[in-house]
């Protein structure tokens, strides 16, 4: 079975793809932080964010999508474009049959942590504990993607079928 995880945003949009197998340890099979450029309109960004998960969904086939909600910001403007970045990536898995499943940053924190007020850098620790990742990740919003891998992983577990 294939995750893709995606850590949403307008700006920069985290994406994992994780395998799992039957009593196999988990497998990171790909992972970037993808960025749109600020000097195009929202409308367009907002395209380019759905051609590149269309491109990934058809590379790598997974069969889940994982992604996580919004939580409550200050800032309007921001959350409005992270919404509706959300919503053309759910909209691309919806499309493309893949079972969706969303998470809070409180779930992702407890399930890669144990504690749901850890910090990002406790999270960003945790994650090459729990998947061997085998390249150099520079990215907070990549490591983002791949703790919402491991948060799917955890939570559904008994839901999720292997192959």
């Amino acid at each position: 079975m294939r995750i893709i995880s995606i850590d949403p945003g307008f700006e920069r949009v985290g994406v994992s793809i994780i395998e799992k197998e039957q009593q196999k340890k988990e497998i990171l099979v790909f992972s970037e932080c993808f960025k749109t450029s600020p000097k195009i309109p929202l409308n367009e960004r907002l395209r380019d964010i759905g051609s590149e998960i269309e491109n990934v969904i058809k590379k790598y086939k997974p069969e889940i999508l994982a992604i996580e909600k919004l939580f409550f910001t200050t800032n309007q403007k921001t959350v409005m474009g992270v919404a509706e970045a959300r919503g053309v990536i759910i909209y691309c898995g919806t499309k493309n049959g893949l079972q969706v499943f969303e998470y809070t940053p409180p779930q992702i924190k407890i399930a890669v942590t144990g504690y749901g007020k850890a910090s990002k850098e406790m999270v960003m620790s945790m994650v090459p504990k729990l998947i061997e990742v085998s390249k150099n990740i520079k990215s907070d919003d990549e490591l983002d993607a791949i703790a919402i891998g491991i948060t799917c992983l955890a939570c559904e577990k008994n839901l999720l079928k292997y192959k």
